[in-house]
């Protein structure tokens, strides 16, 4: 008994730190699901392996889970630790922290396990994401802080474009399932870029030393904004190429302009900054192609990919990085040694996914093969590198 009972004492603190914060369990999911999830649509799509997931197709699950899933568990995560910063509120934890997870989880099971009743899952994964919502809120309303209302209009129209998805996938809408996936996407894009405007030039400051002083211009930052909207109501709901081909191509000089601002030599000696800055180069890339299909006929999914593959995979997986380590108690500017290959890793996976198949659709498939075997090594290096770190109680505790 005296053996055991040190033990089971370990056990209920480390279950206990799990939802200390929201960090620590969405991060840890996100990190198994861009495992397990890939895995799942490799096998499917290498080896066309009959699977239902009801009235949605492969392509629609795999789509609708990276953004609605994968990406917004790491987003839940940052938020409802950064909002504790931002308010000096309490965010949600424990037993509360525990059924918001809950949710989350409970959709992205009942999509693979009960696809045929798909109106359980649009019950958990919206009612995941307005909990969201409401969990930001609240320390935002109660301090005034209305600076960051901005998070909360981008958190409540990524409620309504997965309400569009769903809406599509039961028939209600012709378009609901394009509307909500591309939609959602370039939400996710847009916050990157509105997150990243706020942190990436801190963290480069901070990271890097030397007393650096970044360059930002209002000018820009009003163009981006400006620019992301024109582009987003074109291509999702006016479908005019044009339009989104001149707003794309001024959002990627814009964001050259401000990338250009924020380099310093010193990032390339910090992993975690080098990652969050090819990141925003991958996004960059994405806008260049999206103008491009337009004037040259790149194939859409190929700027869709250098999004998600090599600007969202390399964000998130930096900033979960450097966000878990820093909430831990841990010294940032010494990330696990592990980090530096899984992101070089996933660098590969994107530039496997995107650059090829510019060149020649010939072998299409297979470099999708080994884009999703890279991302899959990356994201499993990352898992088990930050499972100890996100499940046992800060250091120092």
């Amino acid at each position: 008994m005296q053996i055991n009972e040190p033990k089971q004492s370990s056990t209920v603190d480390n279950q206990m730190s799990l939802f200390s914060l929201g960090f620590r369990i969405f991060f840890l999911a996100a990190g198994i699901f861009a495992v397990a999830s890939l895995s799942l649509w490799a096998v499917l799509l290498q080896f066309n392996i009959p699977f239902s997931f009801g009235v949605l197709s492969n392509v629609q699950w795999h789509a609708h889970e990276m953004i609605f899933g994968y990406s917004a568990s790491v987003i839940a995560g940052f938020l409802l630790t950064a909002v504790k910063n931002w308010t000096n509120v309490k965010a949600v934890s424990g037993k509360w922290l525990a059924a918001v997870f809950s949710l989350w989880l409970a959709a992205r099971l009942s999509l693979i396990i009960i696809p045929e009743y798909l109106y359980i899952s649009v019950f958990f994964d919206m009612l995941f994401l307005l909990t969201l919502l409401l969990c930001i809120a609240y320390p935002i309303f109660k301090v005034r802080q209305w600076n960051q209302s901005i998070i909360l209009i981008i958190l409540g129209l990524l409620v309504i474009f997965n309400g569009l998805f769903y809406a599509g996938a039961f028939g209600y809408l012709t378009k609901g399932i394009q509307w909500g996936l591309y939609g959602g996407l370039y939400l996710v894009i847009g916050l990157i870029l509105l997150m990243g405007r706020r942190v990436i030039p801190f963290f480069i400051e901070k990271g890097v030393g030397n007393n650096i002083k970044l360059t930002n211009y209002m000018f820009i930052d009003s163009s981006i904004v400006i620019l992301f909207f024109i582009f987003i109501i074109s291509d999702v709901f006016l479908n005019n190429n044009l339009v989104s081909a001149i707003a794309c191509f001024g959002l990627f000089i814009a964001n050259v302009i401000r990338l250009y601002g924020w380099h310093t030599i010193g990032i390339w000696n910090k992993s975690m900054l080098w990652g969050l800055y090819i990141a925003m180069c991958f996004i960059c890339f994405g806008f260049l192609l999206m103008s491009l299909i337009y004037y040259m006929g790149v194939f859409k999914l190929l700027a869709i990919h250098a999004f998600a593959v090599g600007g969202i995979g390399m964000v998130t997986m930096s900033m979960m990085s450097r966000v878990a380590l820093g909430h831990s108690g841990r010294d940032v500017s010494r990330p696990p040694k592990a980090i530096p290959y899984a992101l070089i890793i996933l660098i590969l996976a994107g530039l496997t996914r995107v650059l090829p198949p510019i060149f020649s659709d010939s072998n299409y498939f297979i470099w999708i093969g080994i884009s999703q075997l890279l991302w899959i090594l990356a994201f499993a290096i990352f898992t088990i590198t930050y499972t100890p770190i996100l499940w046992k109680p800060s250091a120092g505790c």
